[in-house]
């Protein structure tokens, strides 16, 4: 791992790394979290996944939809950066972690009413039914379950 990160670094002197419990891109504080220790492909790929996000300056999404677009294109980074590396990032790799973000997407946009598909609306943490009117509220939480609530006061129903 530490090779890697001298790789990088010489690549990109602005990127800042640290030992962390988990792969990460903090926008906040600027660095790559990334585990210590870790190797084998799966940490590699983990860690041009992470550092495809902090070369295109990701920062927060608002809506669900855009979370999953943000993942995708650090990912095309990240298979370019593997290419610059002699190496390559298995696309089954890649597909299985899109998948936990399609999968997290699809769970929060069913109605909870009548099992439709549905978009996000207004503030970005409410869905809205096209088909029964139903209104929803998500958790912002991307790593927690899919929480729905659908008890919401008349006045914070956001307007389609």
């Amino acid at each position: 791992m530490q090779a890697l990160i001298s790789k990088l670094q010489g690549q990109f002197p602005t990127l800042r790394f640290k030992a962390g419990q988990q792969f990460s891109w903090s926008p906040d504080s600027g660095e790559i979290i990334y585990i210590d220790g870790a190797s084998g492909k799966r940490a590699t790929w983990s860690l041009l996944h992470e550092t495809g996000h902090a070369l295109l300056k990701h920062q927060t999404y608002r809506a669900d939809v855009e979370l999953l677009r943000l993942e995708v294109d650090a990912w095309e980074r990240a298979r370019r950066l593997a290419s610059d590396l002699g190496t390559e990032i298995d696309e089954d790799h890649i597909q299985n972690c899109l998948d936990t973000y399609r999968d997290w997407l699809d769970k929060r946009s069913i109605c909870p009413t009548c099992t439709t598909k549905c978009l996000q609306q207004g503030d970005f943490i409410h869905y809205r039914c096209f088909n029964c009117r139903s209104v929803w509220k998500v958790t912002a939480n991307r790593f927690g379950r899919a929480y729905r609530s659908t008890k919401l006061a008349p006045s914070k129903i956001p307007a389609i």
